[in-house]
């Protein structure tokens, strides 16, 4: 049929009964060299409900092609080449236009039925606030009937230019700054977010602006976590994640996948937020075993039940043992013969250890460098140890001890085969224990929310982004580095309860009070990432840096932690001395009682004074 209307376009009605003899020929020709070539290429596939521009262009290049073997048989087998090449070219544009419209007529009916009027009193009438592909997505879900709770009513652009244009049919009503407006106009009771879409300040600003006028804010989630079954394709309300704006990290599988499929992988501290975060993203990577080592029964007990079907396959052993007991350290390494360790066991408490600074001795310093020699004895090809900030200037005995263990594991990589290497970084979000948990325990039983200074600072991450840089340091490490993670912008504490008070749907001083409780023994108003002798050199992933400084002979360290240790079974001034004379940078107020049993000789001579 194109190729006959190619004919009777290019000669009109007054010349087309002239061609006819070689219409004859010419069509049959065509008609096979287009069926072979759509054979070959494939495009009955594309005969589906759900036709895409992709297909569309799939079809451009299977008439182009088609067009050309036409040329070339016309060339060969007439030595004349009477087929004018305006005929091809017509006859290839009507094959494009007539075969894309019936392509496309199923998924034009589907759509018709599908976008006709389904308003009903029960349906949320929503503004979509962004449209990249997940609202996109999202939006197309709600005309099919998948999402039949909302009907979007407008979108809110970023840009002023698009205020009244359209968009898969939905007009532009409004920029950022005309929300509530908009919402008003067009009787929202909902503002739904794409995920990812907006900055950390607008975000912020949106929320502040529809709580204020009670308008609900949700969040649609981003396709990619949608397809990795991470959430559903579900708006969710915001959190305290959407307002801290963490980009999404974006790993090495080619390396990883090298450096941890089929190995025997241990996870020491596989309870706590890290270590088990850290557990779970190992096992994408399919290792021979995982083996996750804790103290903690409880814990261990959840973590198991957890990964049930990897461990019913072999793949995972959840194991009880205390990474201070030397004798059962040594037994599980040597049993399991670990190729990679992930050190994640820590105490971690500020105020904690600084009550039993012995224990922080114990538990961090001592423990660790059993495990970094433990890894050297047993032929362990990388060992990765997580640290944190509180040992940059450290002001209290755990950031000390950690810094302590860092200069152990640093000094150890030059000595051995295995890969020592540290990853440092900040506060991680929704870790137990940590303030964000506390903050929203406090608001769910009225409040006040306490915090220790109005100006304390800290660096925040999720738990998933920084365990999965920790894996990524750890296939880049060559042995002796400190990475230090990107933990962008820090986060005034005072700002992050009030915006957390505000997500709960409650006013700051209204329904929930701020109290300042005074800084902790040990406790900083700011955290730091670097040292000040450290330089700060980039690595080939945007979010992981080194920080290089001049390390200390492996001898030294060896003989200042051997005095430590001994120093623990004395009293908390030796700790707190030999500390120092390790990291002369640690300073500590000795003024304060430094122990409970110190604070409570304190309270007893100040009552017999009085």
């Amino acid at each position: 049929m194109a190729t006959i209307c190619a004919y009777w376009l290019r000669f009109e009605s007054a010349t087309f009964t002239t061609y006819l003899a070689e219409m004859q020929l010419v069509v049959p020709v065509a008609v096979a060299i287009k069926i072979g070539v759509f054979g070959l290429l494939r495009m009955t596939r594309a005969w589906h409900d759900y036709v895409s521009f992709l297909d569309l262009l799939r079809l451009a290049r299977a008439t182009a092609v088609s067009a050309a073997f036409l040329a070339l048989a016309d060339s060969m087998f007439r030595h004349t080449g009477l087929l004018p090449r305006s005929i091809i070219v017509i006859d290839a544009c009507l094959t494009t236009i007539f075969v894309g419209s019936m392509l496309s007529v199923r998924r034009v009916l589907r759509e018709r039925k599908s976008t006709a009027p389904r308003t009903t009193d029960s349906q949320t009438r929503v503004l979509i606030v962004g449209l990249n592909k997940t609202g996109e997505a999202f939006l197309r879900a709600i005309r099919s009937g998948a999402e039949p709770n909302f009907q979007v009513v407008g979108i809110v652009a970023q840009k002023p230019r698009m205020v009244g244009r359209e968009i898969n049919g939905v007009p532009v009503v409004a920029t950022l700054q005309g929300i509530v407006a908009a919402a008003h106009s067009h009787s929202v009771e909902t503002v739904l977010l794409v995920d990812g879409e907006l900055s950390p300040v607008d975000l912020r600003a949106v929320v502040n602006d529809c709580q204020q006028h009670d308008i609900n804010v949700r969040v649609i989630p981003s396709v990619s976590r949608i397809v990795a079954g991470q959430v559903d394709f579900h708006p969710r309300e915001v959190d305290i994640e959407d307002l801290l704006g963490r980009d999404a990290v974006n790993l090495d599988q080619e390396q990883l996948n090298s450096w941890l499929s089929n190995r025997v992988l241990m996870v020491t501290g596989s309870c706590g937020s890290i270590g088990s975060e850290i557990a779970r993203q190992l096992l994408k990577f399919a290792p021979q075993k995982l083996l996750l080592v804790d103290r903690s029964e409880t814990g261990q007990f959840h973590l198991g039940n957890e990964l049930q079907d990897a461990i019913d396959a072999g793949t995972v052993e959840v194991i009880v043992g205390d990474i201070t007991d030397p004798d059962r350290m040594r037994e599980i390494v040597s049993e399991h013969r670990p190729a990679i360790m992930f050190h994640a066991a820590a105490y971690k408490h500020v105020p904690l250890m600084e009550q039993h600074p012995s224990e922080a001795v114990k538990n961090i310093t001592k423990a660790t460098c059993g495990l970094v020699d433990l890894a050297h004895l047993y032929d362990v090809e990388s060992f990765v140890m997580i640290s944190t900030d509180k040992a940059v200037n450290p002001t209290s005995v755990m950031g000390c001890c950690k810094r302590v263990a860092e200069l152990y594991v640093q000094a150890k990589a030059s000595h051995s085969n295995c890969r020592f290497v540290t990853v440092r970084f900040g506060n991680v979000l929704g870790s137990a224990g940590s303030v964000v948990p506390t903050f929203r325990q406090q608001i769910a039983n009225g409040g006040p929310v306490t915090i220790t200074h109005p100006d304390m600072t800290r660096y925040f991450m999720t738990i998933p982004e920084a365990s999965q840089l920790v894996i990524q340091a750890g296939a880049m490490g060559r042995g002796g580095e400190i990475f230090v993670l990107d933990m962008g912008q820090p986060v005034k504490i005072v700002s992050l309860a009030e915006d957390l008070i505000r997500l709960s749907g409650l006013e700051v001083h209204k329904d929930i009070e701020l109290k300042f409780t005074g800084l902790r023994p040990g406790e900083k108003l700011y955290e730091e990432l670097y040292i000040d002798d450290e330089k700060r050199l980039q690595t080939v992933h945007p979010k992981i840096l080194i920080a290089e400084s001049e390390q200390l002979a492996l001898k030294d360290v060896i003989k200042h932690i051997a005095e430590l240790v001994a120093a623990a079974e004395s009293d908390s001034t030796a700790i707190r001395n030999k500390l120092k004379t390790i990291v002369p940078r640690y300073q500590y107020d000795a003024s304060l009682p430094q122990t409970a049993a110190a604070r409570s000789k304190l309270q007893a001579t100040a009552s017999r004074a009085a």
